[in-house]
């Protein structure tokens, strides 16, 4: 997958000084290269034991969809606070440059579903550790966590132990 590294531009000091920004637009304007990620992605879930699939904003969105829709899955989504329309959970969480705070609907996943995760990308671990457990607080279970790029630098994994986490691209 290292080939997929060329169309992740690096962008400095964004959203602030000292922040090294992976940008994925330029994967996002290449149709075979996007295909080949949820190419990828769906060979790795298509196997798993996986009831629903939990999409992050925003970004976790645009992977996630076609993924669930190739798994024959349903999606529900993560948000950013005041975006959901009916009662939500909430949980406050720290980034790579300060905090934030994600919800989800209370009835989005049923007890004992099996929740697959998705994100763009695992950086401090903070916004996939959240998410994971909006799913839990509803009764879900998170079955893996898949991204498409994992900063490792960031260490982001040591906020995931215990969750089957899978990235396609390491930087």
């Amino acid at each position: 997958m290292t080939y997929l590294k060329k169309y992740i531009r690096d962008i400095p000091d964004f959203p602030e000084p000292g922040i090294l920004f992976r940008d994925i637009s330029p994967l996002l304007a290449d149709s075979a290269a996007f295909d080949d990620v949820i190419d990828r992605m769906t060979e790795r879930y298509q196997d798993a034991s996986v009831d629903v699939l939990a999409l992050v904003e925003s970004r976790g969105f645009i992977f996630g969809a076609p993924l669930a829709h190739r798994l024959g899955k349903p999606f529900v989504l993560v948000r950013k606070p005041g975006k959901l329309p009916a009662a939500a959970n909430s949980v406050e969480y720290t980034l790579e440059y300060g905090a934030s705070i994600l919800e989800m609907h209370q009835d989005a996943v049923s007890a004992g579903d099996r929740v697959l995760v998705v994100d763009d990308v695992l950086a401090t671990g903070g916004t996939l550790a959240a998410s994971a457990r909006l799913v839990e607080m509803a009764g879900g279970v998170v079955a893996g966590i898949g991204v498409i790029i994992e900063l490792t630098g960031l260490e982001g994994r040591r906020h995931l132990e215990g969750y089957d986490v899978f990235s396609l691209i390491e930087y």
